[in-house]
This record gives structure tokens, sequence and C-alpha cells, in this order.
């Protein structure tokens, strides 16, 4: 693969931090700024259409896929993902063919997950010591090639956003009218939650099985508190997700601070969101004063 030493060297220009001169410290930043991004632009569709429990089944599911890898000799970054796709799969075509409401099927498919999980890690001991590093997530130990896979998968989800979102949007409002409209409800619902779980994979590296549906719901609830148009929410949940990285790597690796790179960045996304309901309450006042 190409080398990214070309890149990593202008991080220490762009961010002049004494703690940004370490090469792993430039490639957890060029991981979180792929990662942040795509996690920012599905987390306004999952936020939009109500689906953070959706997002937390299939975080949970990696849990899974991480043990199935390990205990069967598999690269766990490829049954991560894979098992994260067949729970996906498997909830939205459930959902579509059952009678019962979105959160009863989900909250199904969550519990044999996570009950699947355990079981597998308790057969054996060592298995459970090494999923312990995917419960909390470390970036910091990203390696190359996952970059690059990142890279891939930006790409894939940048050209999925372009091209679906609006339909996307449709969809989420009101799938019957999207069906009037020639949509193809069911294939984008399946791409959807593909696109979801290969996200809520690659963010399981960053924060850990236990914040991944934060890194999705955080900064998208925060912007849909500063936003005043649903494209708006889009560039403002990226923006939020970005910053957030940023800061939140920083700082964690300051000796004053000291803590997990994941919930850093978690932390200061929800800083970002009490900062936005500041706003939203301020926004409403000055209305309600101009109303009168």
């Amino acid at each position: 693969m190409p080398d990214l030493d070309p890149v990593l060297r202008l991080v220490p220009h762009l961010l002049p931090f004494e703690c940004m001169q370490a090469t792993f410290m430039q490639r957890a930043l060029l991981a979180l700024l792929l990662l942040a991004p795509m996690a920012a632009a599905m987390g306004v569709q999952v936020v939009t259409f109500r689906m953070a429990f959706f997002s937390d089944a299939i975080s949970h599911s990696a849990f899974a896929g991480v043990a199935i890898g390990l205990l069967t000799g598999l690269d766990p970054r490829w049954t991560l993902p894979g098992f994260g796709i067949l729970i996906a799969l498997g909830i939205i075509a459930v959902q579509r063919r059952s009678s019962l409401t979105a959160d009863a099927v989900i909250g199904v498919f969550l519990s044999a997950v996570v009950a699947f999980g355990l079981a597998i890690v308790s057969r054996d001991a060592n298995v459970s010591r090494d999923v312990q590093r995917f419960i909390y997530g470390d970036i910091l130990t990203i390696t190359d090639t996952e970059v690059w896979m990142l890279m891939g998968m930006f790409v894939a989800l940048t050209a999925f956003q372009a091209l679906a979102y609006n339909r996307l949007m449709l969809v989420g409002i009101n799938p019957v009218l999207a069906e009037v409209h020639g949509i193809r409800v069911a294939l984008l619902q399946y791409l959807f939650a593909t696109m979801v779980a290969l996200v809520v994979a690659f963010a399981v590296w960053a924060v850990g099985v236990l914040l991944v549906t934060a890194m999705l719901v955080v900064p998208a609830s925060a912007a849909r508190n500063l936003a005043r148009s649903a494209g708006s929410m889009f560039w403002w949940s990226v923006a939020i997700s970005g910053t957030s990285a940023c800061i939140g790597l920083i700082v964690s690796a300051q000796e004053w601070a000291g803590t997990a790179t994941g919930a850093t960045v978690i932390l200061v996304a929800c800083l970002w969101f009490v900062f936005s309901l500041i706003a939203l309450r301020r926004r409403r006042g000055a209305g309600r004063t101009m109303r009168r």
C-alpha cells in the first residue's frame, strides 16, 4: 500500500502541539478525521429516522463479531463488520415482514447478539481478555492498513450520500410517498442498514462498543438544535464531529488529562450539545420577543 508518511508529516505543521509529533498520534488524527464525518453523516439520518436504538443493536453485534473472529482464528477486522451487516440486514428484513414495532424487533436482535457474544466469550478466557480492547476502543493503535480501509469506506459512503441523501430523507419521513415517487424503498433501507453497520464497525476501533452510538447520535443531535434546515444540519453535524475528534484527541494526550481518547472525544461532543441547547433556548426566546 502507498506510504502515509507524506500526509502524516503535514499534521505537526497544521496542529503545532507537542503531542502531535508522535507518528501514532498523527495516524490517529487522520483516522478520526475520516471516521468522524462518516459517523456524523449517518448520525443525521439515524437521529431524523429515530433509529438510535438500531445503531445500538449494531454496535453490540460488533462484540459478538469480534468474539467469532478470535475464536475461529479469522481477522476480527473482517468478522466484526461482516456480522454487523448480517444483523443490520436481519433487522430490516424482519421489520419489513412483521407486524411488530421497529423497537420491538430491534430489542429482540439486541438481546440475541448480546447473549450470543457473552456465550462465545464465556467459553474461552483468552478470548475474554482480547475482547476488552474492543469494548473500550483504542484509536491510538490503528495501523496504516486500517487507515487505508477507512479511506476506502469514506469514498464509498460519500458516493452513497451524494446519490441517495434526498431519497433517504423522503423514505425516512414517508415510505409510502417515496414508493409513489418511484423510489426503491426496500433497496435503500438495506443499503442504509449496511452503511450504518460498516460505520459502526470502524467506530468500534475509535471509541469502543460502549460509545459507538454516542459517536453517531450526539453530534447529529447538537446539529439539529443549531440548524435551520436539513442541509445545514448535515454540515453542522460534520463540523461538530470533526472538531470534537481533534480537540478530544489533543486533550486526552495532555499530562493533566490522561483520559481515554474515545471517551474524551465523546465528552467534547457532549459539550457541543450543551452549547446547542443554550443557543436553541436563546433563539426561541428572541423569537418570542420579536412576536410581542
